[in-house]
């Protein structure tokens, strides 16, 4: 296909002419598209929590009537959309074929994990409203957008683009009659009536209805944006279904196409019914309840099969296959992430993409996770410093590095990256305010000058100013944090151990274990802080102290279990966690000390092989103890073990597919 740019002297405007050629040589048929020509252009946690309060929520909502209506009407009454074009005819003609599009999509893409930020937008943005596949490539580009940076700008520039998609989506998918929609209740439906394009736009609509629950969760802080997302997503997971069933009993005509719609299928199922499978079982029956499934052997093998494709979305399946083994597997669960699996994604895709800053940053995850910390931050590095187009992408590396020095004791260094974070980031001040403050609470009074130490009180009392709410709920370590730093001015201007406590909770502790040097280290910063414990509990200096006596010797009896496990040393630490277990009556606010030491003493049961031990204390934690900090992040971590222990999943569920 040929592009021409005009100039029009009389406005100043410039358009771009499509000229497509024929089979024959002596005919051209030239189509004209005119578009004012625009420059181009820190769940996954944090959404998790939303998406589960949503998904219950709308299983409350959801009524017959939903499950039967007609199978294209799944966007809000709210939602407006326009025609993109000027006209009918207009639509038509800025339209480009399926084939044309899915190439110029696939180039946006390989632009893209490139780095090549702009030239992706700019081959995207100009048919964004006629073709649908440019909408959705411009669609996602707005949507990272606003995710990194959290800005209101770009969060309404996205939603409004998503609309926009959405809108172009449904112009192309297949209108079924008032008949056709009864009949589908009663006989199996003639997929073969899909064409190419209607089946892509189904998809595509799918892909785009998922980003538009995901932002309905940050756009508004009410309990109406919950149950509006949960009922996108609950439509989107619907859609993909019927993708499924068109990938498996429609007759392709274009293996090209049937290719690049299967990858997609797989990439959205495989997701679903992943991320579904982490769930508690209580959840999970919820979202049966809904229409939803969680066969994680069902999810994983989709996006195995995704990430083996030529397919245009074979690299969103490697990036969702690096994100669950390297990110999720180790902050909601016990267990290990398949890191030689991920080793060989990797080296195929840093050899596609070798500049690629998504792939430098899973490269220094894994090291990460291997326990490599020198290693880990070479490759944070060298994604940091291989774009500067969007500076948001830094954040993520300066979290990294920031818990990577941590983990390294170099607790100045990480302090940079935590004041870069405090001052560039927006996704959560609270967070990243606490943080810094914890890490300069790790200094030694000699080490601090006066000007920090009346800095390490500035920023405890700014932490609750930027407490936030998504879809109308607090987030669990948001309030975590406010509740420390009441702690803090509470022992007159005192925490024991902040950034170890931060550590354990993300639970990087697992990572102690790749090496005894690391975990030893730990150890003796724990050792040092119940040495000073005893001394001033003798001392009696701080009548106010006494008060959280207990909750701060069970804060470090329970940080010493952990490392202790973490040393191979289980009799030791199982003393260490039975003690906190003990003064559970006595801890008057860090009640969830007590369940974690309780899922620390199941996790060396395990290691020892006493399985029916080990499945009595996680019941124990999940069934005996509730309300305390940090309440779902635990019961994840159980689920997974549980399921593990009791060779119970939920493969039972079906996968999504079927008529």
């Amino acid at each position: 296909m040929l592009v021409k740019v005009e100039h029009n002297r009389s406005n100043g405007r410039r358009r771009k002419v499509f000229i497509s050629e024929t089979v024959s040589h002596e005919k051209f048929a030239v189509t004209c598209c005119t578009r004012t020509l625009q420059s181009p252009l820190e769940s996954w946690h944090r959404l998790l929590r939303a998406t589960i309060m949503a998904t219950a929520t709308a299983a409350t909502s959801a009524t017959s009537s939903n499950q039967q209506q007609q199978h294209h009407q799944n966007y809000d009454d709210e939602d407006e959309f326009q025609d993109a074009c000027d006209a009918d005819n207009a639509s038509a003609a800025c339209a480009l074929d399926l084939d044309t599009a899915l190439a110029e999509a696939k180039i946006a893409v390989d632009l893209f994990f490139n780095n090549k930020f702009n030239e992706a937008e700019a081959l995207m943005k100009p048919l964004a409203t006629s073709s649908m596949y440019h909408s959705v490539g411009h669609s996602v580009f707005t949507y990272l957008e606003a995710m990194l940076t959290f800005e209101q700008q770009h969060i309404a520039a996205a939603s409004e683009a998503l609309k926009q998609c959405l809108n172009v989506c449904n112009r192309y998918r297949k209108k079924n009659t008032l008949t056709e929609t009864i009949g589908k209740t009663f006989k199996k439906v003639n997929y073969d009536q899909y064409t190419d394009l209607e089946a892509h736009a189904e998809l595509c609509s799918a892909e785009a209805l998922l980003l538009k629950a995901m932002l309905t969760f940050i756009e508004d802080e009410t309990l109406t944006s919950l149950i509006k997302g949960g009922m996108k997503i609950r439509n989107c997971f619907a859609m993909y279904k019927e993708c499924n069933n068109i990938l498996n009993h429609r007759q392709w005509q274009s293996e090209s196409s049937k290719l690049h719609f299967e990858s997609g299928v797989r990439m959205g199922l495989g997701t679903f019914n992943l991320m579904i499978s982490l769930l508690p079982a209580r959840i999970i029956k919820l979202l049966e309840f809904i229409g939803f499934s969680g066969n994680k052997q069902s999810g994983m093998q989709d996006l195995l099969t995704g990430s083996q494709s030529e397919g245009i979305r074979q690299v969103l399946c490697v990036m969702t296959l690096l994100g669950y083994n390297l990110i999720v597997c180790y902050v909601l669960s016990h267990k290990e992430g398949d890191l030689r699996f991920c080793d060989e994604l990797l080296v195929k895709q840093l050899k596609q993409y070798p500049n690629g800053v998504w792939f430098l940053f899973f490269k220094g995850r894994l090291e990460f996770m291997k326990g490599n910390l020198d290693e880990a931050l070479m490759w944070y590095k060298k994604s940091w410093k291989s774009q500067n187009v969007w500076p948001q992408f830094h954040h993520l590396c300066f979290w990294e590095l920031l818990w990577v020095n941590c983990l390294r004791l170099d607790w100045r260094e990480s302090l940079l990256f935590a004041t870069y974070l405090v001052e560039n980031s927006k996704w959560s001040r609270t967070i990243y305010t606490y943080q810094k403050a914890s890490i300069m609470c790790m200094l030694k009074t000699e080490d601090l000058h006066s000007s920090e130490v009346r800095m390490i009180a500035t920023l405890m009392k700014e932490v609750p100013k930027y407490k936030q709410r998504i879809a109308g709920k607090s987030l669990p370590m948001e309030k975590f944090a406010c509740k420390k730093t009441e702690r803090f001015f509470a022992q007159q201007s005192f925490l024991y151990v902040p950034a170890l406590e931060l550590m354990y909770v993300w639970n990087l502790f697992k990572i102690l274990g790749k090496h005894f040097h690391l975990a030893d280290g730990v150890y003796r910063i724990v050792e040092e802080n119940l040495k000073h414990y005893d001394e001033r509990m003798n001392a009696k200096a701080n009548p106010t102290y006494g008060v959280y006596a207990a909750d701060n010797k069970a804060l470090l009896m329970l940080l010493k279990g952990a490392c202790l496990r973490q040393m191979n040393s289980p009799l030791q630490a199982t003393r260490c966690l039975e003690e906190v277990i003990t003064m559970y009556k006595d801890i008057k606010e860090d009640h969830y000390l007590v369940p974690y030491a309780i899922v620390e003493l199941a996790l060396i049961y395990i290691d020892q092989g006493d399985k029916d031990q080990a499945i009595l204390a996680l019941e124990d934690a999940k069934k005996n103890y509730s309300g305390y900090s940090l309440e779902s992040r635990l019961h994840f971590r159980i689920h997974t073990a549980l399921i593990e222990l009791k060779g119970k999943s939920y493969e039972n569920i079906p996968a999504g597919g079927g008529d």
